[in-house]
């Protein structure tokens, strides 16, 4: 599965981590890491490895662990400004109202939703019949917590039966997202069935009779089998309400369909639609999302074995798929780099039958899209900006024109009519949820009603275009507040990801201005890698050209000093997960240009990542260092194969959750190790741990607080500005 799913979040967005791991007496110096160095040669380069040691957790490297873990909190809790930082924060969430997470709306005006109220710690599973209706609360994982010592728990992924009686649910322990299957009935608000577990995957799909369920379930390992076997030979299971899990009806997979001749890593989804007499079935390595495409009738459901047509394959480049009566619509980039929708008819399953449903935006790229009886809802993105467009018989629309960005919400499933419902996508406005009508009119539905913080200074974003290394030009968002003098003495957070052709887009975060109000600047870079100009973007930032991504970044920050916003003594460089890569290479090629950096739950060691569960499913976007070409992008992406002996680092502090199931906690150990035992400046390289986190998906919001103060009190200490000296 991708490295990280919330991380296009301008500084904290999402969940987070907290320092918690219970240490022993704290340490006045980071402690040294016990190395037990491995040579090897791979495709005639040798490579020594000094901390190979620390990719299991032995008792020797948990000890050493912990003791990071204690030096790190001792550290930041000692900078003055890091508790007037946490209560600021902490203000701005409660002053600002209460954060809305996904919505669905499905038929029968029924809005599910995930809200997190202002003072509370995780966010609820809602329902509300109609706009007007009273909350219902279905899921409170706050309460599970609760009932298991405090153990933080998270909603992954819900879907409801179409006529509402039911709920499908996800729930995850410590931040680990390895998630449960729960089925609620919500006419008595009592679990029905048994708990599945290994249910990881999104993409719970219900029949239209409202008694059974497909979902995909991971295999139960035995002890002692590799991680990379995790996410192999996974099934699609057939699941009806109230039947003993033992009795779900195996109904596709590599063990279930061989005559098929999937892969092993073929994750498989099946796809049901109340109003299609069609299943399709799909399969995506979990990371990237063009895999093999199947169909069946639903009759063929009373057959022994069902008697899958392949429609297409990865050679297709299909992305997304969603199912309408008997046909299919389909994303692709085949023939079309910034994206194309067509129409498969399913009662003749030949892809040479298609016809194109939506064109290839003349500007822009097509990211998403929802379907309507008679339109079909698309995102298309400029840069930063989103836009919701609607396409009909009469042609194609901007659904709301006067709306600066506008994004779709999941709104309709069941292909409803009538209303469309779209978000709003603003770096300067708090995010809305409007209903648009079919004469344009728009309404507020008040779903989202976060407002923006009271008495603090205005901010203004700019969006520039910046030459990269190659000419080419990169676009910048900047955010500061109105009256910034550019003398070059802001402290500069500069944000990048680039990987998996995942954008940046404008979001209004109200915890920021705890970075602002200090006279802070936010920029974000949509470097190469990203989507941000379509698929040939994403490929200028994919393996053999992923240096691209980190120089891009190294261009961004040249413009903010040369423009005068920041210089190299108070600019910081921020990366999360895939956006590892992008942090830790600018640091390691361009050290110079930074005075601190944060490493957060970042891919660092990328030539050992494809040992680890995840890193399987990642090679299709990184590479398998068993092929020659692959193994020298692997090793120019590799921060900690970069690290050298006596270079003046700059400051760095690492984030990671001990359940990470994306990215394992050792990339971020190793990486502070090494750059302890290297670096010549003198600066702090700290290894932030939590133990109740993972990859940040299902942190609370009092980790999220936490680790915000953190990253924000570790820059401006590093900055060197007044009242930040321990």
């Amino acid at each position: 599965m991708p490295l990280h799913l919330f991380a296009l979040r301008p500084l904290i967005a999402a969940g987070a981590l907290a320092c918690g791991l219970i240490a022993p007496a704290r340490a006045q110096t980071p402690p040294p890491a016990p190395s037990h160095p491995v040579t090897e040669t791979l495709h005639g380069v040798t490579l020594v490895d000094p901390y190979r040691n620390l990719e299991t957790r032995t008792p020797e490297t948990l000890a050493w662990m912990r003791a990071q873990a204690a030096y790190a909190a001792k550290t930041l809790d000692a900078i003055p400004l890091r508790q007037p930082l946490l209560q600021r924060i902490e203000q701005l969430a409660q002053t600002t109202g209460d954060a809305v997470g996904e919505v669905l709306r499905m038929p029968g005006e029924r809005y599910y939703y995930l809200r997190r109220k202002a003072g509370e710690n995780q966010f609820k599973l809602v329902m509300r019949s109609g706009l007007a209706g009273a909350e219902q609360v279905l899921v409170d994982p706050e309460a599970l917590a609760r009932a298991a010592g405090g153990t933080p728990h998270a909603i992954n992924y819900f879907m409801p039966s179409w006529d509402g009686h039911y709920l499908a649910y996800g729930i995850s322990v410590g931040g680990s997202e390895n998630a449960t299957l729960y089925v609620l009935d919500t006419t008595t608000g009592r679990t029905v069935g048994e708990p599945i577990p290994r249910v990881v995957e999104e993409g719970v799909s219900w029949m239209p009779d409202n008694q059974r369920f497909a979902y995909n379930q991971l295999r139960a390992l035995p002890p002692g089998t590799p991680d990379t076997e995790t996410y192999l030979d996974s099934t699609v299971f057939l699941q009806t309400v109230g039947q003993k899990a033992s009795q779900a009806r195996p109904l596709f997979g590599p063990t279930v369909n061989r005559a098929l001749k999937l892969d092993r890593l073929d994750v498989g989804q099946v796809i049901f639609s109340p109003d299609s007499g069609y299943m399709v079935a799909r399969t995506t390595d979990t990371t990237s999302p063009e895999g093999k495409l199947f169909a069946a009738p639903l009759a063929a459901l009373s057959a022994p074995t069902i008697d899958w047509q392949r429609i297409a394959g990865p050679e297709d480049k299909i992305t997304d798929v969603a199912l309408r009566g008997n046909e299919l619509v389909a994303r692709t980039y085949q023939g079309a780099p910034r994206g194309k929708l067509l129409a498969i008819p399913l009662d003749n399953q030949a892809l040479a039958q298609t016809r194109t449903l939506v064109p290839e935006p003349a500007s822009g790229v097509l990211e998403g899209f929802e379907l309507e009886k008679d339109a079909v809802l698309t995102e298309e993105r400029s840069s930063f900006t989103l836009r919701a467009v609607r396409y009909d018989a009469q042609g194609r629309h901007d659904i709301a024109p006067s709306v600066p960005g506008s994004t779709l919400i999941n709104g309709n499933p069941a292909h409803l009519g009538g209303d469309t419902l779209v978000g709003t996508s603003s770096w300067t406005a708090p995010q809305r949820l409007l209903q648009v009508d079919a004469k344009g009119g728009i309404r507020d539905t008040g779903l989202r009603n976060q407002q923006a913080p009271t008495g603090v200074p205005e901010i203004v974003a700019e969006e520039v275009m910046v030459p990269s290394h190659d000419g080419v030009m990169v676009p910048l968002a900047i955010l500061h507040r109105k009256d910034l003098k550019k003398d070059g003495q802001a402290p500069t957070l500069l944000i990048g990801y680039g990987a998996y052709g995942l954008s940046e887009e404008a979001r209004f975060l109200p915890r920021n201005f705890a970075w602002f109000e200090r006279g802070g600047v936010i920029a974000i870079a949509n470097v190469r890698g990203s989507g941000a100009f379509g698929d040939p973007w994403h490929r200028a930032g994919f393996k053999a050209t992923k240096p691209n991504t980190w120089k891009d970044g190294i261009a961004a920050a040249k413009y903010l000093i040369a423009q005068g916003y920041t210089n190299p003594k108070h600019l910081g460089i921020w990366g999360t997960s895939a956006g590892g890569i992008f942090v830790g290479r600018a640091v390691t090629e361009a050290p110079e240009l930074f005075a601190a950096a944060i490493f957060d739950v970042g891919s660092l060691d990328t030539l050992r990542a494809e040992n680890s569960a995840n890193g399987v499913t990642n090679i299709s976007e990184f590479g398998t260092v068993q092929d020659p070409e692959d193994f020298k992008a692997l090793l120019a992406m590799s921060t900690y194969q970069h690290i050298e002996k006596g270079v003046a680092y700059p400051a760095v502090l690492l984030i990671h959750g001990m359940n990470d199931p994306r990215v394992d906690t050792w990339e971020s150990a190793k990486t502070a190790a090494k750059l302890q035992a290297s670096t010549s400046s003198g600066k702090p390289v700290l290894l932030r741990l939590d133990e109740q986190a993972g990859h940040g998906i299902g942190s609370t919001a009092q980790q999220a607080y936490t680790k915000q103060a953190d990253l924000m009190a570790f820059l401006l200490w590093q900055f060197g500005l007044a009242g930040t000296q321990p």
